[in-house]
């Protein structure tokens, strides 16, 4: 009975945006288009150059493109469905997720494991498209797979951890748009989605080592790539579950004060 209802629980997001063709037809084109037009301006930047920042023109257009594909794992409209943390506070119905049977901390986990299962089948697709049409280089070797799929997991796990903290601001602050959109914009900057790290200063990069961000993708693609040899993979890995061990033990600390400040706000 456990496994059903964790099952159904997960599976509420993907049902959502299965249900809506036009929304996933939506998806597909915009998908397409970042891939193509990521992939056009690294090839376009790399025409008259060979090597940059340590990372040649195939490196860096499968490092831009595996990017575009990573965001899909987490990038599932909630709104839709008004099962939001910030939704559920502002009509007061936040109370409720406090009356099940199932408690909130492993409601929202369910949930967020959903959605990224869905997201996941969407990157892995869009992945096997892009390597069969030549467009990203396939991993160095079996070793390096498997490092890399260790540590988009560790990645993925700390991006969930991030997110939440952001949605547990609602306890105290009741909305968080404005974080929300901070947080997208630092996730994308400092994990390397808009361009990788190393082309940044050497104060940015040390300044984004103290951070989660980098964990969470940065770390992952560098090893795909080969940018991170594998004789390092072991420090980063442990990094990376460092951060999962921290942020695990502050949102648990959050859940506990946030059920002391639970209201009912609007409705």
């Amino acid at each position: 009975m456990a496994v059903l209802h964790a099952w159904r629980t997960a599976r509420v997001t993907p049902l959502g945006e299965l249900h809506t063709p036009p929304r996933m037809t939506a998806v597909l084109l915009r998908l397409t288009v970042q891939v193509v037009l990521v992939a056009s301006l690294w090839h376009g930047l790399y025409a008259r150059t060979g090597t940059t920042a340590g990372l040649d023109r195939d490196q860096a257009v499968t490092y831009a493109v595996l990017a575009v594909l990573a965001s899909r794992l987490r990038e599932l409209e909630q709104y839709a469905g008004r099962d939001t943390v910030i939704q559920h506070m502002h009509y007061g119905t936040i109370v409720y997720w406090y009356l099940r049977p199932l408690s909130p901390q492993r409601y929202y986990a369910l949930r967020a494991l959903g959605e990224q299962l869905y997201g996941f089948a969407w990157a892995l697709g869009g992945y096997a498209v892009c390597l069969a049409a030549g467009v990203v280089e396939p991993p160095g070797s079996a070793a390096v797979a498997g490092v890399f799929a260790l540590s988009l997991l560790l990645g993925q796990w700390v991006l969930y951890y991030v997110m939440l903290v952001t949605d547990q601001w609602c306890f105290w602050a009741l909305r968080n748009n404005a974080a929300l959109l901070i947080l997208i914009f630092a996730q994308n900057l400092l994990s390397g989605v808009y361009a990788p790290l190393w082309f940044f200063p050497d104060w940015f990069v040390t300044l984004s080592s103290f951070m989660p961000f980098q964990a969470t993708l940065s770390v992952p693609l560098s090893l795909y790539i080969g940018r991170i040899p594998l004789s390092d993979a072991a420090g980063q890995l442990a990094i990376q579950a460092a951060w999962v061990v921290l942020l695990a033990l502050f949102t648990r600390f959050l859940w506990h004060r946030a059920a002391r400040r639970v209201i009912s706000q609007g409705g």
